[in-house]
């Protein structure tokens, strides 16, 4: 028996002859049999609003949002649709917003590679810069207490077309929906507001929850802020196929979609695991150790207090280089000192998924397969492993040859849970 693990493009096959494994993926659920004309219909029967050509004028000036490279939507297909569906509106009149929220900005190839050479080329294609005053203005004042600036382009456009990937999430509950706004457009300064320590560690801020979400609250208090005019999201199989769209207005289309996916991707666990495999769905998501802290918080659901969590995630990018996520992580000497300075201390950035990471280092050892050289791994206070059954192997050689294993294929696309 086998696994296929998602790991970079390729994927790896973990041998499990031998292990007593329980192998937790999503259902798998076909992709639609017509992307393109099933993107169509949403965009013309959608859930809660008018449809979408008679929404937009001509003359607007329209911003369409998109999520950053570390998201697998498939903009290259559903933006050539969309702008297709909107051929009435001149392709000048369009800014294709990236949301990247507080992430580095792509790079022309990464723009080529998400958008299609055809559209990264003939729209006008904007970076968003969270901590670039210049490129910012201000956008209102949230519900939850603080004033929030925003891109200034999508401020200053006349209609507003936001586009997403629902999956499990393990702060939002969800992703989709108002994230592309809040915190993918966001200036930095709400963007620590909404990431601050408390807010992280309030017990509703987890997978799977939504209405009564402290995260998920601070997203539609800030992505609400300005008007919406059309929110398109589509789930996805673990072969990048379109599955479901979800389109409308953004709170129906994904409230709608998180149903769905809830649906799909809970598993039930009757009880906790002393190892547990996982991964961060391969690419776009593993290409850092501060992403791959999901896969690792999914993982830590269900792991036994004390037990192992073998990680498989490329880290291609490293921790990565930019932000203060390596420096906050590698200046701590345990998980311990890490948490504690983050609760005690003034919000920076990055500080969020650090603090995720330490709070999965403290309930589990964690063990990572990865790019990153072995000095790396251990600075992060993780064990560097160099073959997936060989060091499941050692563990289980430890704890007992019968101990239950369980295996995320799919990393944070499933969601692990104790019955």
């Amino acid at each position: 028996m086998k696994a296929h693990l998602q790991y970079g493009t390729a994927g790896l096959d973990l041998d499990l002859t031998g292990i007593n494994a329980t192998v937790l993926a999503p259902r798998f659920l076909d992709g639609l049999p017509d992307e393109a004309a099933g993107f169509i219909a949403a965009l013309r029967s959608p859930l809660g609003t008018r449809p979408l050509r008679e929404l937009i004028a001509a003359t607007d000036r329209v911003a369409v949002v998109i999520p950053d490279i570390t998201r697998p939507l498939p903009s290259d297909r559903l933006l050539p649709w969309l702008f297709a569906e909107l051929a009435h509106v001149p392709a000048g009149n369009f800014t294709i917003l990236i949301g990247t929220g507080s992430h580095r900005a792509n790079t022309p190839a990464e723009l080529d590679r998400m958008l299609g050479p055809a559209v990264a080329r003939g729209y006008r294609v904007v970076n968003h810069q969270s901590a670039e005053p210049a490129t910012l203005a201000f956008a209102g004042r949230s519900a939850m207490g603080y004033d929030v600036s925003m891109a200034r382009d999508y401020i200053a456009a006349d209609r507003r077309i936001i586009l997403g990937f629902i999956e499990p999430h393990f702060m939002a509950g969800f992703s989709g929906g108002y994230k592309a706004v809040f915190p993918g457009l966001a200036a930095l300064d709400a963007i620590m507001q909404y990431h601050a320590a408390p807010v992280i560690a309030d017990p509703s801020s987890t997978w799977g929850e939504l209405e009564d979400n402290l995260t998920q609250r601070h997203i539609r208090a800030g992505g609400s802020l300005l008007p919406v005019d059309f929110c398109i999201n589509v789930t996805l199989n673990a072969r990048r196929q379109i599955t479901r769209y979800f389109c409308g207005d953004t709170l129906a289309a994904h409230r709608a979609g998180s149903a769905f996916i809830k649906a799909t991707a809970m598993a039930a666990c009757p009880h906790d695991f002393p190892v547990v495999v996982t991964t961060n769905s391969g690419f776009p998501l593993d290409q850092s150790l501060y992403q791959t802290v999901k896969g690792m918080a999914a993982a830590a659901r269900i792991v036994r207090p004390g037990g192992l969590i073998l990680t498989a995630a490329r880290c291609n990018d490293g921790f990565p280089a930019h932000g203060n996520f390596r420096t906050m992580v590698e200046e701590s000497a345990s998980p311990r000192e890490l948490l504690d300075r983050i609760l005690t201390g003034t919000t920076v950035l990055d500080q969020w998924q650090a603090q995720h990471f330490a709070m999965v280092l403290l309930k589990a050892r964690v063990a990572l397969y990865s790019e990153l050289s072995d000095a790396d791994v251990r600075r992060a206070h993780v064990s560097p492993v160099h073959d997936l059954r060989t060091a499941l192997d050692a563990e289980l050689d430890r704890i007992g040859r019968d101990a239950p294993v369980a295996i995320l294929p799919e990393g944070p696309l499933t969601i692990p849970y104790l019955v």
